[in-house]
């Protein structure tokens, strides 16, 4: 079980950078109010003042991260203090980068694990980008893990979802897995709830209509 959903449910994140029009925690509180009203079980958001504006927004659970850049390429949740102020602002689950690359302070994964659980109850969900980081993250005391860093650790992005690691990390770990990375189609969905995912993170496919535009404008093109 977990604080964060159902199994097969669908979590909408609603993020925007610095460069979209609708970044900040207004128009992120307004769209999670309507992926609420379209049935999405749970909110992903970055920050403690998107998580905060949600919060009283939307009854439903809300996945915090904070996102951050990093020489090292471990840019979510990269410490455990934000993961505090991200619960003082009403996450229910926080994610932190599960890769297998250094942290930005030396220490482990489970050494952030551990300070979190000292400081804070909270579920912790590891975003990982290949079936060791995966198994490496629940043996580093996380409650859940996801496919979400898959594809963004190097080489070229795929296009479509790396439903292969869901299957592969549903079939090894005792935990759920959520699915998450290049979910754009009902086909796609679908295929990651069969792989074995307890749920799927949607973000770009919903919540973002200038990386939508885009990509319909290049193939009119």
């Amino acid at each position: 079980m977990t604080r964060l959903c159902p199994a097969r449910s669908i979590v909408v994140s609603c993020q925007a950078g610095p460069g979209n029009p609708l970044h900040g925690p207004g128009p992120m509180a307004l769209m999670a109010q309507a992926a609420a009203a379209g049935g999405a079980a749970a909110i992903r958001a970055n920050g403690a003042l998107d998580v905060a504006a949600i919060r009283q927004a939307v009854d439903l659970p809300i996945l915090g991260i904070d996102k951050v850049g990093d020489p090292s390429g471990v840019f979510i949740t990269p410490h455990p203090e934000p993961a505090v102020a991200l619960v003082a602002a009403g996450a229910d689950v926080v994610a932190l980068d599960g890769t297998l690359r250094r942290r930005p302070d030396g220490r482990s994964l489970r050494e952030h694990v551990a300070e979190i659980r000292e400081r804070i109850d909270v579920e912790l969900m590891a975003d990982v980008d290949s079936l060791e980081a995966g198994v490496a993250a629940r043996e580093a005391g996380v409650d859940l893990v996801a496919t979400t860093l898959s594809g963004y650790t190097g080489g070229e992005i795929p296009d479509g979802p790396d439903v292969g690691l869901v299957v592969e990390l549903a079939r090894v770990l005792d935990c759920p897995v959520v699915a998450e990375g290049r979910y754009w189609t009902v086909d796609h969905v679908k295929a990651g709830f069969d792989a074995g995912a307890h749920a799927i993170v949607v973000g770009t496919a919903i919540t973002n209509p200038m990386a939508i535009t885009r990509r319909l404008v290049a193939v009119a093109r």
